[in-house]
C-alpha cells in the first residue's frame, strides 16, 4: 500500500518542533530538543528516575473481512549527536522509516513480531542522510495483533519500541539522542476494509471504542474526507483527516504555525542571523530560501482563508422559510434601541445618569466614579449586550465627545448607571 498521499500530514508530525523561530542552533529555543514523540533505547529508559519513554502502544477498531491485509510503516527524525558532526553543537537530523507490508487477517490474529534492522541505511535513506552518519547497533520493534470483537469487527494492537543497545556508561539524553527515534509514529494502511474513528464513533461502537487503550500515540483517520483506509498514530493528537492548508509554501516545523507572522519574521533577520540558518542546517536553509523567493501573491495568500461558507437559506430554503428565519447577516448593524429600562426608568439618548463603574478595570474608571454623564448614544454588540455611549457633563471637552471622538466618549452598561432627572442640579 502507498503512503505518499498522506505523508505531507505525518511529516508536520515528524518535525513538529525540530527547529523554532528564529531558526538559529544559537538561540536558547533550539539548545534543547522540543520533539514530541522521542523513544530512546529501552536499556537506557528504564534506568533513569524517572525513567524515560521508550515505546508506544495503540489500539484501534477495524471492520474487515477474511481477505483484508494491513501495511505498518514506522516513520522516526534521526538525529546526529554533536560529536559526530565536526564538533558542531547542532544535532541535526533526516527522516528514517521502515514498512512491514501484506500482513493478512490471519497472520494479525496469531500475531506479528518484527525487528527492525536500523544500523544501516535503506535505500531510499541515502539521499537525505547527512555525510557525518556513522553506522551502529539501532533495532526497532514492531508487535502487531488483532483480537475478533465479533463478526466482521476486530481490534488491532500495534506496538513500536527501540530495542537498541547503547554503553551502559550512558547517562544524559544528549549522550544517546543519536540512538534514539524521534517524533516517532506509525502509519497503517487497511486494504478490503475500514478502520473506524476513535473521536466520532457509529453509536452501535462507541462502547468498543472507549475499551480502546492508547499509550504515547493517538490514531486518527488521515486521507481524503470520508476515507478509512488510513491511520496515522500520532505523538500529537490530531483530529480526523487533518490537513496541510494548500496556500502555506512549506513546513515552519511548527503545527500551530502561523505562516503569515513566520514568514514575515523570517525576512527581519539580520545577514548574520540568516547566514547562521544557511550554515546550521539544510532545512532551514530551505525554509529560508523558500521564504525569501516567495512573491508577493504568496505573501498575500498567507493572510487567511475562508472556507466552506454557505447561505443558510439558500441550502435549505423551505425549512428555513417554515421556521421564520431569515439569513444571518453578521456585518449588519443590530436594529436601533430607542430606549432601556434601568430602575424602572427608561433612559434614552440625552438622558442623564451618574456613574457607578462595577469593574474597576482602568484609573478611568475610578476618576469618572460618581461622575455625572448625558447619553450620546444606545449600543448593542454582536452578542446583544448592550452599552451606553456617555458624555461627561462637566467635559471642557464635551462638544468633541458628542462628536463622537475618542477620548471624549464612554461605555457602560446598564448596571453601571444610575437614571437621574434631566434638569442640571
Amino acid at each position: 500500500m502507498n503512503f505518499i498521499s498522506i505523508e505531507a500530514i505525518a511529516n508536520t508530525v515528524l518535525f513538529e518542533g525540530y527547529m523554532l523561530y528564529p531558526y538559529r542552533p544559537s538561540a536558547i529555543k533550539n539548545r534543547q530538543r522540543w520533539n514530541f514523540g522521542t523513544l530512546y533505547p529501552r536499556d537506557f529508559a528504564e534506568r533513569l528516575n524517572p525513567p524515560e519513554r521508550w515505546q508506544f502502544s495503540a489500539q484501534i477498531l477495524m471492520e474487515a473481512g477474511p481477505s483484508a491485509t494491513l501495511t505498518a510503516r514506522v516513520r522516526f527524525l534521526q538525529l546526529l549527536s554533536p560529536e559526530s558532526q565536526n564538533g558542531q553543537s547542532w544535532e541535526q537530523g533526516f527522516p528514517r522509516s521502515r514498512t512491514l507490508g501484506a500482513i493478512s487477517l490471519g497472520e494479525l490474529c496469531n500475531g506479528i513480531d518484527h525487528l527492525f534492522d536500523l544500523t544501516t541505511l535503506a535505500d531510499d535513506e541515502l539521499t537525505a542522510t547527512p555525510s557525518s552518519f556513522r553506522d551502529r547497533p539501532r533495532i526497532g520493534r514492531l508487535v502487531l495483533s488483532a483480537e475478533c470483537l465479533r463478526d466482521g469487527l476486530y481490534r488491532l494492537r500495534a506496538r513500536f519500541s527501540n530495542e537498541g543497545p547503547v554503553p551502559h556508561t550512558a547517562s544524559t539524553r544528549p549522550s544517546v539522542q543519536d540512538a534514539a527515534f524521534t517524533s516517532a509514529h506509525l502509519l497503517l494502511g487497511l486494504e478490503n476494509g475500514a478502520f473506524v474513528s476513535l473521536l466520532e464513533p457509529p453509536p452501535a461502537l462507541e462502547s468498543d471504542v472507549r475499551a480502546c487503550a492508547q499509550d504515547g500515540v493517538f490514531p486518527v483517520l488521515v486521507g481524503g474526507p470520508g476515507d478509512r483506509s488510513h491511520v496515522l498514530c500520532s505523538p500529537i493528537i490530531l483530529y480526523d483527516y487533518p490537513q496541510v492548508a494548500p496556500e502555506s509554501p512549506g513546513d515552519f516545523f511548527d503545527g500551530t504555525e502561523m505562516d503569515e507572522m513566520l514568514a514575515l519574521r523570517v525576512l527581519t533577520l539580520t545577514d548574520g542571523e540568516k547566514a547562521e540558518m544557511r550554515h546550521a542546517d539544510p532545512y532551514a536553509r530551505a525554509l529560508l530560501e523558500r521564504t525569501e523567493s516567495l512573491p508577493n501573491e504568496g505573501r498575500m495568500n498567507l493572510h487567511g482563508v475562508l472556507r466552506d461558507l454557505r447561505p443558510v437559506a439558500e441550502s435549505c430554503p423551505a425549512a428555513t422559510e417554515a421556521a421564520g428565519i431569515q439569513p444571518w447577516d453578521p456585518f449588519a448593524d443590530p436594529p436601533p434601541l430607542e430606549s432601556v429600562r434601568v430602575f424602572g426608568v427608561d433612559l434614552r439618548k440625552g438622558g442623564r445618569v451618574r456613574l457607578w463603574p462595577q469593574k474597576k478595570a482602568d484609573i478611568l474608571d475610578m476618576a469618572t466614579e460618581g461622575k455625572i454623564a448625558i447619553i450620546e448614544a444606545i449600543e448593542q454588540d454582536l452578542e446583544g449586550r448592550i452599552h451606553f455611549a456617555v458624555v461627561l457633563e462637566d467635559d471642557p471637552g464635551r462638544d468633541i465627545g458628542m462628536a463622537r471622538q475618542v477620548g471624549h466618549r464612554f461605555f457602560y452598561t446598564p448596571d453601571e448607571v444610575e437614571p437621574l432627572p434631566l434638569e442640571a442640579s
